[in-house]
C-alpha cells in the first residue's frame, strides 16, 4: 500500500522521479534540458516557497517566521492572553481568532467555562480579535471556512492545525508560540527538511480519508521518517480526491510527528473558495519542474483497505480485515501494549468483545476536526438509510464540525436519514477527542473518526477504576459497524451507491454570531474574569547552580502529553495555573505532584532569605555532600527544584500546560533520551525548563534521587555541549553528563530569565 524511499530525490515535471545519485544532475538535464543543483531544486518544493515569503531573517537555514494569522480554543487562549498582558501586549498585531469548542458544555466546574468564554470575548473586543461563541464551529473547520488561503501561514495552540489540503501551511504550537507573535516576536526554526507523499490512484469505494491517514501514520509513526518535517502532497492521485477527503487526510498528519503540512492546488480546491464565499484567497500552487525531496512516501491510493488504529495510539494500524482474520492474536497483542499504558492499574481485555468470532463494539462516534467534515456524515447517512443500529448497548453520536455542515445537512435530508436510524446528531464539539463527551461504560470499546485514541481519552479515568478505550476508525466504516448493530465491519462490504451531495455554505450564522472586530481594538473595554482565572505566579531566573530532586521516573516507550496532564474534566481549570497543576502526571504517577510540592518548598525558603536545608532537611543533607566538593556554593547562587525523566515525552496534544504544569510546582527540567515533538521541547524552553538529552541506556540516577548541576547558569551561557552533572549518591557525587541540543540565542536567554514571561516583562 505504501512505500518509504531511502533516501532523497528529485520530482521532475510533478510526475517522474530521480533518485539522488551521482548520475541525478545528468538524468535531470536529459529530460528537463535545465542543469539544476541539490541546492536549487530544494527551493523547488511548495513549503520553500511559502516559509521564505514568510521568513523575516536573511538567512533560510535559520527561519524566523511571522504568521499571516492565529488561532486557539477556550482550553489555550486564556493562558496565552494572560501571557502576553504579563508581557505588555497592546493590540493583537494579526487576526487572532478565539475559539470555544472544547469547554462547550460548561458542564463542569459551575461557571468556571462560561467565565473563560466571558474573558474571550472582551479580550477579542479590547485588543480586537475575532470571538466564535461556543457550538458554532470546532477550530480547525472555522479556520477552514474562514480563515485558510494559498501560500498563508496560520499558527495555532491546538496541535491538530492542519490546513495544507487549502494551500496553507499551518502549525499547531503551545501557547508561548502565540505569545510571542502576539508581541511581534518571530517561530524560530532551522530550515526543515521536505518529505514528498506522492499520490497515485484513486481510493475504492468504502475507503475514506481516515483510511488513508492512519495507513501512512502506521507506515512513518514508529520509524520517525517525518519527525519535524514537512509533508507535501503532489502526485496525479491528488486530483482524484476531493477537498473535504484531502483535509481529512491532512487533519491526520499530526500523528505523524510532522511540523507541518502542504499540498499542490487545483480546480477543486478554488471551487472549495469559491463556495466559501473567498475565491480570492485561492491560488494555485504546484512545485517547481526540478524539486528535490529530503524522502518520498508513495501510496497507491487504490490499494488503501479500510482501517483501525487499535488502542492506545493511532499508529497501531491494521486493516479491518486483517483484524477480523486475526482477532484473537491482535487483541492480545492490545493488552500485553496496555500492560504497558496502563501499567497494570487496571484489568484490561478486549476479547471478552467477541461474539461468534465477530468483534462486537460498544459505541460509535463520529466527530470534530478530522470525523465532522460534510462529505464524511453524508457518506455516513448514505449506508444507514432504511437502517436502524438496534436497541441494545450499541451506540452512535454525530457531531458535525460547522453550524453551517449542521444546516446544510438537515436541507440536504441526511439529518433526517442519520436521526431515523436511532443516531444522535449533536452540535460542533471537540469533547469526543480528548474525554469530555460521550464517555462509554466501563469496559466497553467505541470506534472514532476523531483524532486520538490515547489511553483514558475517552473520559475513563484509571484512577478510579474505570477503562475503556478507543479504536479510531473511518466514519464510512463506522456507519456500516451501526449498520450492523455494532459488528466491525469495513463499508467496502457496504453494496449501495453513494450519492454525490453538493456542499452550499451558508456565511449568515457566522456573520450573526460570530464577534469580528476586524482588526479595531477598543482600549476602554473592561476584560471579563471569572474567579477561576488566575495570574501565573511568579518564577524565578536560573540560577548559578542548581539542585534537582527526580520526582517521576517514566520508562515507556512513549510518554504523551496526556499522561503528563489529562484531559478531560482537568481542561475547566487550565485558567488556573496552581489549580490545573494539582493534576499533573496523575493518571501516570499519582504521586508526582507530592514530591514535586515537598522540593519546592526548599526554593521557597531560598526566595524568602532562608535556608533550604533547614525548610527541607534532605535537601541539607544533600547540599552537606555537595559542599564537600563545591565549598563555595550557598544560598545565594542555588536554586532547588524538581526534575522528571521519560524515555519519549511530549507525543501528542501541543497544549503548553504539559510544562507549565510543571513549572508552577517548582519543575527545572526534564531528562529524555529524546523529545516526541518540537512543540513539548518548546514548551518547556518557553517555560524557563532546561530540556536535558541522556544518551539511552542504563541511567546513572534513579527516581528520588538528586542531581547537582554546578554552573548551569554559566554553562547555558557559554553553549557548552556537554552538561556536567552529578548524581548524590551513598555521600558521594558521581559525575555524568547530559547535553541541552541546539538552542537559539533567544531561547538561551527565555531558560535564564527563567519563561518567555520573564524575558518579555519590562
Amino acid at each position: 500500500m505504501i512505500e518509504l524511499k531511502n533516501g532523497g530525490a528529485y520530482l521532475v515535471n510533478g510526475t517522474e522521479w530521480i533518485e539522488d545519485t551521482a548520475d541525478a544532475a545528468a538524468a535531470i538535464a536529459a529530460k528537463t534540458g535545465k542543469n539544476v543543483s541539490k541546492e536549487e531544486a530544494k527551493q523547488g518544493t511548495i513549503a520553500y516557497g511559502i516559509l521564505k515569503a514568510h521568513n523575516t531573517s536573511d538567512n533560510m537555514e535559520k527561519l524566523k517566521i511571522r504568521f499571516d494569522k492565529l488561532t486557539s480554543h477556550d482550553i489555550t487562549f486564556v493562558g496565552i492572553i494572560q501571557t502576553a498582558r504579563a508581557s505588555g501586549l497592546e493590540k493583537f498585531p494579526m487576526p487572532y481568532v478565539l475559539t470555544n469548542c472544547h469547554n462547550s458544555l460548561c458542564a463542569v466546574g459551575g461557571t468556571i467555562n462560561e467565565d473563560d468564554h466571558m474573558f474571550g470575548l472582551t479580550c477579542a473586543k479590547k485588543y480586537g480579535g475575532v470571538y466564535v461563541p461556543p457550538h458554532q464551529a470546532v477550530i480547525h473547520q472555522f479556520a477552514r471556512e474562514m480563515l485558510a488561503g494559498g501560500g498563508r501561514m496560520i499558527l495555532g495552540s491546538d496541535s491538530h492545525t492542519r490546513y495544507g489540503a487549502l494551500g496553507t501551511m499551518a502549525m499547531g504550537e503551545g501557547g508561548p508560540e502565540l505569545v510571542k507573535q502576539l508581541l511581534n516576536q518571530t517561530y524560530d526554526i532551522n530550515m526543515p527538511g521536505v518529505v514528498a507523499v506522492y499520490l497515485t490512484g484513486a481510493p475504492v469505494k468504502g475507503v475514506g480519508p481516515q483510511d488513508v491517514a492512519l495507513a501512512i501514520i502506521g507506515a512513518v509513526f514508529g520509524n520517525g521518517y517525518v519527525k519535524n518535517k514537512v509533508m507535501e502532497f503532489v502526485g496525479p492521485g491528488v486530483e482524484n480526491l476531493t477537498p473535504d477527503f484531502r483535509i481529512g487526510i491532512d487533519v491526520m498528519t499530526t500523528e505523524t510527528t510532522c511540523l507541518s503540512s502542504i499540498w499542490k492546488t487545483d480546480a477543486k480546491v478554488e471551487e472549495f473558495y469559491e463556495i466559501h464565499g473567498r475565491k480570492e484567497d485561492y491560488k494555485k500552487l504546484d512545485p517547481a519542474d526540478v524539486a528535490y525531496y529530503d524522502g518520498v512516501i508513495s501510496i497507491d491510493l487504490s490499494t488503501i483497505k479500510p482501517m483501525i488504529a487499535m488502542p492506545f495510539h493511532p499508529s497501531n494500524t491494521y486493516t479491518i480485515e486483517e483484524l477480523n482474520a486475526n482477532l484473537y492474536d491482535i487483541l492480545k497483542d492490545v493488552e500485553k501494549k496496555a500492560e504497558v499504558s496502563l501499567d497494570g492499574a487496571v484489568e484490561y481485555t478486549l476479547q471478552n468483545k467477541v461474539h461468534d468470532g465477530k468483534l462486537l463494539v460498544d459505541q460509535g462516534i463520529i466527530a470534530g476536526c478530522a470525523g465532522g467534515g460534510f462529505e464524511n456524515i453524508c457518506a455516513a447517512a448514505d449506508i444507514l438509510k432504511g437502517k436502524y443500529i438496534g436497541s441494545d448497548g450499541f451506540t452512535l453520536s454525530i457531531y458535525p464540525a460547522s453550524m453551517p455542515i449542521y444546516m446544510e445537512l438537515i436541507k440536504n435530508g441526511c439529518a433526517a436519514t442519520l436521526l431515523e436510524t436511532g443516531a444522535v446528531l449533536k452540535t460542533a464539539f471537540c469533547g469526543p477527542c480528548f474525554g469530555a463527551g460521550d464517555t462509554p461504560a466501563n469496559n466497553a470499546f467505541s470506534i472514532r473518526h476523531s483524532t486520538r485514541n490515547f489511553p483514558n481519552r475517552e473520559g475513563s479515568k484509571l484512577q478510579s477504576g474505570q477503562i475503556s478505550s478507543v479504536a479510531l476508525m473511518d466514519a464510512r466504516s463506522i456507519a456500516a459497524t451501526a449498520a450492523n448493530k455494532g459488528v466491525l465491519t469495513a463499508a467496502t462490504e457496504f453494496d449501495g451507491d453513494f450519492n454525490a451531495y453538493k456542499y452550499f455554505f451558508d456565511a449568515n450564522i457566522y456573520a450573526n454570531r460570530v464577534f469580528d472586530s476586524h482588526g479595531v481594538a477598543d482600549p476602554n473595554q473592561e476584560i471579563q474574569f471569572g474567579p477561576n482565572i488566575k495570574d501565573w505566579p511568579k518564577m524565578s531566573p536560573l540560577p548559578e547552580n542548581l539542585l534537582l530532586k527526580v520526582v517521576s521516573e517514566i520508562h515507556d516507550p512513549v510518554t504523551t502529553t496526556d499522561e503528563l496532564i489529562p484531559s478531560g474534566e482537568t481542561s475547566s481549570y487550565r485558567s488556573n495555573p496552581l489549580g490545573l497543576a494539582e493534576f499533573a502526571l496523575s493518571r501516570k504517577d499519582p504521586e508526582y505532584v507530592g514530591r514535586a510540592k515537598a522540593v519546592q518548598v526548599a526554593q521557597k525558603a531560598l526566595e524568602a532569605g532562608e535556608c533550604a536545608g533547614k525548610a527541607v532537611p534532605e535537601v541539607g543533607e544533600v547540599m552537606g555532600v555537595v559542599k564537600k566538593t563545591f565549598p563555595d556554593v550557598d544560598h545565594d547562587n542555588l536554586g532547588v527544584g524538581s526534575t522528571i525523566f521519560a524515555v519519549k515525552p511530549g507525543d501528542g496534544s501541543a497544549r503548553e500546560q504539559a510544562a507549565s504544569c510543571q513549572k508552577v510546582l517548582g519543575g527545572w527540567a526534564n531528562i529524555a533520551n529524546e523529545y516526541a515533538t518540537k512543540r513539548y521541547r518548546s514548551n518547556l524552553i518557553n517555560w524557563g525548563m532546561l530540556p536535558f538529552l541522556i544518551e539511552v541506556g542504563e541511567l546513572p540516577f534513579k527516581n528520588l534521587d538528586y542531581i547537582f548541576l554546578p554552573g548551569i547558569k554559566q554553562a547555558v551561557i557559554d553553549k557548552k555541549d556537554v552538561i556536567d552533572a552529578y548524581v548524590v549518591k551513598d555521600g558521594e557525587l558521581k559525575k555524568f553528563g547530559m547535553k541541552l541540543g541546539e538552542l537559539t540565542d533567544e531561547e538561551r536567554q527565555i531558560i535564564l530569565k527563567g519563561c518567555l514571561i520573564n524575558y518579555n516583562r519590562v
